[in-house]
């Protein structure tokens, strides 16, 4: 059994009203990462100095050394660009997410203390600001009970959020797995919080972003003024906010850096951001724990029976009849690289089509041949499957005058003298007028013309059948 385990469908084309407090259009939701006193440094117990997201150009790790100039970056987020942040942020009365390194929020206890007082969500940023992705299972299991417990320590409480940024494959599991947090963040998969089904947890994740983040002001292609940030994120409010007019409302994560949009220059573009946002009375700005908390209310997971998750024989037993006495398309199907893809009805009618569309003539003649004649003998004599009489029914087959039953058994015996199969519609499509229409229509095609059309309607009553039983 193959299965392919990332989800390339997410909500699909409708996602779920997010139904925000008070009819909001938009969630915007500021996330200020804590880091300074977390980041690699020799005296932090690492093998080299930090690297990454300084306006350092072209950075590199200095191995068994200290690199000052880092070092002091960093130290300028603590020192002054916290405080300018906390400033900006309590006079807008908007409340911010810290995703705090537990090393860094030990190192910085006044800021600590300042978080809390402003009411603002202290979530768990990890234990140290490093690369995870070499890290052993073990070794990443330790670190996060660790962050935890040093988080509980330093701030008074627990955690209930959680992101990594610089993860492993494994984080997201392993974080799931401690049954500890209310949300987990290391995805930039939606614009909306999901469920995830890791073994027996329903874990909620907030997805968060690198792209409406000070972090560009560090990479490139990336922002070199406070204007430039502004713009994007204005834009990106713009097109989310009329979306959530339009009945969609979603979020917008903003990912923010003490060291980085703490300078003057970057912070006007920020501040002028929140001037603007404060213009729209129907805009939520809360903290990911309230995100996380509103959707576990209004939105609680559900678990149901997934096809990419069912064993064969289950697989089989509910899906061998949508194509008509043709379970072997679905045993087929099942060693298909299957995944959360399929999992809805357009998903699992694509993977049976594919077994179906590249099965040999005589196996695919074998399925027309397997589907009954419209108002036929089977129907007079309650012989249908299910699926077939529900769908012969829905068209008023079943309801036939005596006139309308001779002329539909007239131009089934003609159909089939003439291309050797029954005539195959998808009823649900049609009404009674409109399948009479399509029988002397298709009654004039040749038969290679026929057959490809015959299977098209096999495909497609799979479709519809499938719809009946997925999401």
């Amino acid at each position: 059994m193959t299965r392919y385990p990332r989800d390339m469908r997410g909500y699909g084309a409708k996602a779920p009203d997010a139904k925000w407090p008070g009819g909001a259009k938009v969630a915007v939701q500021f996330v200020l990462n804590y880091e300074e006193g977390g980041e690699n440094c020799i005296l932090h117990g690492d093998a080299a100095s930090e690297a990454f997201l300084s306006d350092i150009a072209g950075a590199a790790q200095w191995p068994g050394q200290r690199h000052w100039n880092m070092e002091s970056i960093y130290e300028y987020g603590a020192r002054a660009g916290f405080w300018r942040l906390h400033r900006l942020f309590t006079g807008a009365g908007i409340p911010v997410t810290i995703y705090g390194v537990a090393t860094a929020l030990a190192r910085s206890p006044e800021q600590v203390e300042a978080m809390k007082a402003a009411g603002w969500e202290i979530a768990s940023h990890g234990l140290k600001w490093v690369e995870h992705k070499d890290m052993p299972e073990a070794e990443e299991r330790a670190a996060i009970a660790e962050a935890i417990r040093l988080h509980t320590e330093v701030v008074g409480e627990p955690p209930r959020g959680w992101y990594t940024g610089r993860c492993s494959a494994n984080t997201v599991r392993l974080t799931a797995e401690t049954g500890q947090f209310d949300y987990i963040s290391d995805t930039y998969d939606d614009d909306l919080p999901y469920w995830l089904e890791l073994e027996d947890r329903d874990q909620l994740v907030i997805p968060y972003t690198l792209e409406a983040n000070d972090m560009r002001f560090a990479t490139a292609p990336g922002y070199i003024t406070g204007e430039q940030f502004f713009t994007y994120l204005r834009d990106a409010f713009d097109v989310l906010y009329a979306e959530g007019r339009a009945g969609a409302p979603k979020m917008m994560n903003i990912g923010l850096h003490c060291r980085l949009i703490g300078r003057p220059g970057k912070l006007a573009g920020l501040k002028r951001f929140i001037d603007y946002i404060s213009e729209f009375e129907d805009v939520w700005t809360p903290r990911r724990i309230d995100i996380a908390r509103h959707w576990a209310a209004h939105h609680p997971h559900k678990r149901w029976q997934r096809p990419s998750q069912m064993a064969r024989k289950a697989f089989v037993a509910r899906f061998g009849g949508i194509y008509e006495h043709s379970p072997w398309i679905a045993e087929r199907a099942f060693d298909l690289e299957l995944g959360p893809a399929h999992d809805s009805a357009v998903g699992l009618a694509n993977a049976l089509a594919r077994i179906f569309r590249t099965a040999n003539a005589k196996e695919r003649l074998g399925v027309l041949l397997a589907h009954p004649d419209l108002a036929g003998k089977l129907a007079a004599a309650k012989r249908l499957t299910a699926e077939s009489t529900a769908e012969q029914a829905s068209a008023g087959l079943d309801a036939l005058t005596d006139a309308e039953r001779e002329t539909f058994s007239r131009l089934n015996a003609a159909y089939v003298v003439k291309f050797g199969f029954p005539f195959i519609i998808a009823v649900r499509d049609h009404d009674k007028p409109g399948i009479l229409a399509a029988f002397e229509r298709r009654l004039e095609h040749d038969r290679d013309h026929e057959f490809a059309e015959a299977c098209r309607q096999v495909e497609r009553i799979a479709g519809l059948r499938l719809k009946a039983l997925l999401p």
